[in-house]
């Protein structure tokens, strides 16, 4: 049995935490807010509760597994639902559509509204799918980092079907090869948000997510997203790891290129035989490690898109609203010019607008909704965001009310703001990027830090800034690659 630390609570450092302890490992958590989960957090003002960060629940079964792992009933943790409706979207010409869950349904909706030729959206997730189990095993469960995963039968079931992955084209351009209706085009071009990417340039091997949502599903815990993180800190308590919450880690401490202890902001040193850091990996090398030599190449990488955050109290149902709902820009190349060379939010934002209490009435007041209003936002370096906050809040609140033939203002009873600064402050998020490192690049898989360390002993990563990357399902998994990585190397 090892002494383990894991610096960092979010999801990642949850799972990790609780796989190592179903090795009989000695796990403690350090984690400097108050609460677990990172960026999967919630709150609540005047009677509203708000999820602050992740929305969207997919591939469940990697939650699952870590109960079952456990020898739990995962069920007595918490319960979800798969959902009957995935998305609603909106445009400014007033064509709207409903996403049921159903992909036939789906396809049947999309030639009615956006006159497609029956039967493309199935194809199109025919194909997704066949590429999500072509590089699922490669890219998302196994570390690239490893000889033994490039001379796996899934590596080279990757090589017989390389140029059918769409490693060489970009999402958008197989999205238009795809398509007829430019709005088609855009619904699945939005999928490259789900890692903070630009669709324009992201490869189109990302055309792998839409399988997630539409041919898996599209989950929502009973409780709301917030569910996922109390309830693997429920479990991680029941199998002996130890937290510490508002507890700063200040430095991990290297002697001889071996990770042996931490030193916490109190100057308190703490030894172990491992240390596991869930935090961003570039703040973990830049304030954790300042005297070791950082990984200057993958810590320069460009960073994902961030978001501008409107959590809003309103007295008011919208019945023409779901859970999950789109208000799309008219320009959506240039919104992500804006957002990844210009770095600000274009003056047309597509609106992302989350509804939890459509589906948990308890979410908000009797009569009332709470809304979760996301703007793709570029990372932070140094912009005023108190000026983009107050012109992307005049011109989100307009196009609500243009598209929804509404004054959404009258209806506002409570709000709190979240900003990519703000992001990257309370969850130690390089420039307050959501992912990590951005996926706009075909070799940016390749680019990502591994989970472990190549030059200190004992140390190990995990989390999305990490391999495979951002978001729920991926931190989940970089939770598996790594802890069976540090079961060989401990």
């Amino acid at each position: 049995m090892k002494k383990i630390a894991v610096i960092g609570s979010g999801p990642g450092g949850l799972a990790v935490a609780i796989r190592l302890a179903i090795l009989k490992h000695d796990v403690e958590v350090f984690e400097s807010n108050a609460y677990p989960g990172g960026k999967l957090n919630e709150f609540r003002i005047e009677g509203y509760r708000f999820d602050g960060g992740p929305s969207l629940f997919t591939l469940p079964s990697l939650i699952d597994e870590l109960f079952v792992l456990a020898d739990k009933n995962p069920s007595d943790y918490f319960k979800y639902k798969k959902l009957d409706e995935v998305c609603r979207y909106f445009w400014e010409d007033q064509t709207r559509l409903i996403v049921p869950a159903q992909n036939d349904e789906f396809d049947k909706n999309v030639v009615e509204n956006l006159h497609e030729k029956p039967g493309t959206i199935l194809q199109y997730l025919k194909e997704s799918a066949f590429k999500y189990e072509v590089l699922s095993g490669l890219f998302i469960y196994k570390s690239l980092h490893k000889l033994s995963t490039w001379l796996s039968l899934e590596a080279f079931k990757g090589y017989k079907n390389i140029f059918k992955m769409g490693v060489f084209g970009t999402f958008h351009g197989l999205n238009k090869q795809s398509f007829s209706n430019p709005k088609t085009i855009q619904l699945l071009d939005r999928y490259a948000t789900y890692n903070g990417s630009n669709p324009y340039k992201t490869p189109a091997t990302m055309s792998i997510i839409p399988h997630l949502e539409y041919n898996i599903g599209a989950f929502l815990p009973e409780n709301g997203m917030y569910q996922i993180a109390d309830s693997l800190y429920k479990l991680a308590l029941d199998l002996g790891v130890k937290f510490h919450f508002n507890t700063k880690v200040e430095e991990i401490v290297v002697e001889n290129k071996n990770a042996k202890a931490l030193r916490l902001v109190d100057g308190k040193i703490m030894a172990f035989d491992a240390i596991v850091s869930n935090m961003d990996v570039t703040p973990t090398y830049r304030k954790l490690m300042p005297k070791v030599p950082p990984p200057t190449k993958i810590l320069n990488q460009e960073k994902s898109g961030s978001g501008l955050i409107f959590y809003w109290g309103i007295k008011k149902e919208f019945k023409e609203l779901g859970l999950h709902n789109i208000l799309f820009s008219d320009d959506y190349k240039t919104e992500f010019d804006w957002q990844f060379e210009e770095k600000n939010i274009y003056e047309d934002p597509t609106i992302y607008i989350n509804i939890t209490s459509k589906i948990i009435p308890s979410d908000a007041p009797f009569g009332g909704e709470n809304w979760f209003v996301l703007i793709n936002a570029p990372s932070n370096i140094g912009q005023d965001w108190d000026i983009i906050t107050k012109k992307t809040r005049a011109a989100v609140i307009n196009k609500i009310n243009r598209i929804l033939g509404t004054d959404i203002e009258a209806y506002l009873v409570t709000e709190r703001i979240l900003d990519p600064l703000k992001i990257e402050l309370n969850t130690s998020s390089s420039q307050g990027s959501l992912y990590g490192s951005s996926s706009n690049d075909k070799f940016a898989a390749f680019l990502r830090h591994p989970n472990f360390s190549n030059q200190i002993k004992n140390l190990f990563f995990v989390g999305g800034s990490v391999h495979p990357g951002g978001g729920i399902p991926l931190a989940i998994s970089s939770a598996k690659i790594t802890s069976e990585i540090m079961a060989r190397k401990l």
